[in-house]
């Protein structure tokens, strides 16, 4: 099998190239084909979860495209250019935050906005992730400053399936530090936009819920951009 990547317009495709058997031009969000099932496949493989492997470029293809992208430092962005192409093929390694860290755990990007759930030094799920604002807000008569706190917590607490709060439903929520939660959500911006909670994708929701127990650590860190 011969590797490769081909650019039309402003969108990119990463092309699994194999004798006899032609590869589409381009793809993107919402395309769909062959091409989007090899990338759904090899994000699945590195431990990004794109949700069902069907060739359907939608929204929880891309939040495994953006994590990727970010972890790999690149810029996330609906586009598999060259590269993150390039990437996919010769990913960065995964470092953990928390030096020194041993047995199941989570950490934290808020820099970079990503979840990983680590077991030693092997990563075993990681996911685009949207936690505090950063910024005070009112809602539903509470009112706060929408801030993801940073420190070493642990789980303690986890509720199965949908559960309303004051402030919103969350989809398998796993509490780490009084009414901040795991959880995930319908709403997972490319940005920080939460109320102080981390947000996950819904598809990667209910693994992170199995993957971690009461006790679990839960590391929050805000790495400096030099790093």
């Amino acid at each position: 099998m011969r590797l490769g990547i081909a650019a039309v317009g402003s969108l990119t495709v990463l092309l699994t190239l194999v004798p006899g058997v032609p590869a589409r031009a381009e793809t993107g969000f919402r395309d769909s084909g062959r091409d989007v099932r090899v990338l759904q496949t090899r994000l699945k493989r590195l431990g990004f979860p794109p949700g069902p492997v069907n060739g359907r470029y939608g929204k929880e293809t891309r939040s495994a495209v953006w994590a990727f992208q970010k972890a790999n430092g690149l810029k996330a962005t609906n586009q598999i250019n060259r590269r993150t192409a390039r990437a996919l093929w010769q990913p960065r390694k995964l470092r953990p935050l928390v030096r020194g860290a041993h047995g199941r755990r989570i950490e934290i990007d808020l820099r970079r906005q990503l979840l990983t759930v680590w077991q030693g030094r092997r990563p075993l799920l990681v996911s685009h992730i949207s936690t505090g604002a950063n910024k005070y807000y009112c809602d539903n008569g509470v009112c706060g400053f929408a801030r993801t706190p940073i420190g070493d917590f642990r789980v303690t607490r986890k509720i199965k399936g949908w559960h309303t709060g004051r402030l919103g439903s969350m989809y398998y929520p796993a509490f780490f530090v009084g009414g901040v939660a795991l959880h995930g959500s319908t709403a997972v911006p490319g940005r920080p936009a939460s109320h102080g909670c981390v947000r996950i994708p819904l598809h990667n929701a209910k693994r992170v819920y199995r993957l971690v127990r009461i006790g679990t650590p839960v590391h929050v860190r805000n790495p400096d951009r030099r790093r």
